[in-house]
């Protein structure tokens, strides 16, 4: 089934303005001064929030690069 009329660009377009993507916000470790994306645990240091430290040798998380 078709729809009855042709929907205008106008109508589209509001449709469409909130389809825009939006930047991450990233934050900066404390331990290491590193980007870090919120609600997440730091690559290089490991530091997910203040008294939280985590590490996964398996994905280098926390640990020494070595």
């Amino acid at each position: 089934m078709l729809p009855a009329q042709r929907q205008s660009h106008g109508r589209t377009r509001r449709r469409r303005a909130h389809d825009s993507l939006t930047v991450p916000t990233v934050g900066i470790c404390p331990l290491s001064s590193k980007p870090k994306l919120p609600h997440q645990a730091c690559v290089e240091s490991g530091y997910a929030r203040p008294g939280l430290r985590i590490k996964v040798r398996k994905l280098k998380i926390g640990v020494d690069p070595s």
